[in-house]
């Protein structure tokens, strides 16, 4: 059985924007905004400057997360062997350190094998980040907390792109490595400032003592039919965060997609309050069947992009539907487990939800070379259709018997 009054990383102080849970934040934002940025650009440098075909990028894009889904189960069993603090800086040291070789990734096949070690130690990282922000915010404001540190990756869906494309319009790819790799580097700065013990001695010795390795070690069954919906939401969204910059310069609207990210991250920002209001008052489902409908909406409107206009419509409907997806799924996996499960449901929960994203990566580059863009995002409309279904038949009766 786990023990639940293991030590805190640090005290838990009374005030919500205390000195670490802001470098928390901020470490999360930067992160973040460069991975989004490299998950936007990708596809264009892979077709434009190394010669490769939309397969070849969907591939690299898929690369990243099949290493990051290889490591991810485990990661809660890593967190909990080495400590907060080794787990933490290390994983963002190497993840750091491995965003120098892109600036020397002159082949596809160097560059594919970089985007494979790269997901390693995103994977560790992006596991423990969570919980390590969650001991620097008070009790009485968990759940708020939380909101605000998910946000911070919700502007990231905004800044990475954005900067990624500012960049790319009055420079190169060699230039835009360059001011990405710095982003990193001022993420890492701030992780360094986190105070956090060495070892959370009570797990190690817990773990120690096991006889045997357990499955229960690197899964939690708990999240699985919440991280199943996240899989098949995650899964259409690929076709946005993957192919949406691609999509827009076959249609010679580039230079728009842009403020297609803006008004995304805006439309999301402007719901949160009432969403999480409604989440606390109503339950998950009275948010997340809208969300789902909105999402579906948004798909259907970018099938039809021929200017402007429609792109940034679909944008709206795309960050008021999956923006408010993503953290109720999160929330969900997180409240079905006790204290001390908690970095293993989060693992399990992201191995769900990278797997989504990596199958998405690759299924939707092959359509889309078969039969367009157009009739892909169709599908995925259709998609979250079956996936709402699913929710209501899988999940949505769980969460009445707790309630």
């Amino acid at each position: 059985m786990a023990n639940t009054t293991a030590p805190r990383l640090n005290q838990t102080p009374d005030r919500l924007w205390n000195r670490s849970f802001i470098l928390c934040v901020l470490n999360n934002l930067f992160l973040f905004t460069y991975y989004f940025a490299f998950l936007t650009i990708l596809p264009i440098y892979i077709m434009k400057s190394l010669g490769g075909s939309v397969k070849e990028a969907g591939l690299a894009l898929t690369l990243f997360l099949i290493s990051s889904i290889a490591i991810r189960p485990f990661s809660g069993l890593i967190i909990e062997k080495i400590g907060h603090k080794l787990s933490f800086r290390g994983s963002e040291f190497f993840f750091m350190l491995f965003a120098f070789t892109y600036l020397f990734a002159d082949s596809l096949w160097i560059l594919l094998l970089v985007r494979f070690i790269h997901g390693i130690w995103f994977s560790v990282l992006t596991t423990v980040a969570v919980p390590v922000a969650n001991e620097f915010i008070p009790e009485q404001r968990k759940g708020e907390g939380m909101g605000y540190y998910v946000m911070s990756t919700n502007l990231a869906v905004v800044f990475g792109p954005f900067i990624a494309l500012t960049v790319l319009q009055y420079s190169d790819f060699k230039i835009l490595f360059q001011v990405l790799t710095a982003i990193i580097c001022i993420g890492f700065i701030f992780c360094l400032l986190i105070p956090m013990q060495s070892k959370n001695v009570s797990q190690n010795i817990e773990h120690e003592q096991k006889n045997k390795f357990s499955i229960h070690d690197v899964i939690e069954f708990k999240v699985l039919p919440i991280g199943f919906v996240a899989l098949l939401t995650a899964f259409s969204y690929s076709s946005i965060m993957s192919f949406i910059t691609a999509y827009a310069e076959s249609k010679h609207l580039l230079p728009y997609v842009s403020l297609f990210f803006i008004i995304f991250a805006v439309s999301m920002i402007i719901v949160r309050p009432w969403i999480g209001k409604l989440f606390d008052r109503k339950g998950a489902s009275s948010v997340i069947y809208p969300s789902f409908i909105c999402f579906a909406i948004g798909l259907v409107i970018v099938s039809f992009m021929s200017n402007p206009w429609i792109l940034w419509l679909s944008a709206i409907f795309i960050g008021i539907g999956y923006g408010s997806l993503f953290p109720c799924f999160q929330t969900v996996a997180i409240q079905s487990v006790p204290k001390a499960r908690m970095g293993h449901a989060i693992a399990s929960f992201f191995t769900l939800f990278d797997f989504g994203m990596a199958i998405g990566s690759v299924l939707m580059g092959l359509l889309i070379a078969e039969l367009g863009y157009s009739f892909t995002y169709l599908f995925c409309a259709a998609i979250i259709v079956v996936t709402l279904f699913i929710y209501k038949a899988k999940v949505a009766p769980q969460l009445t018997s707790v309630q």
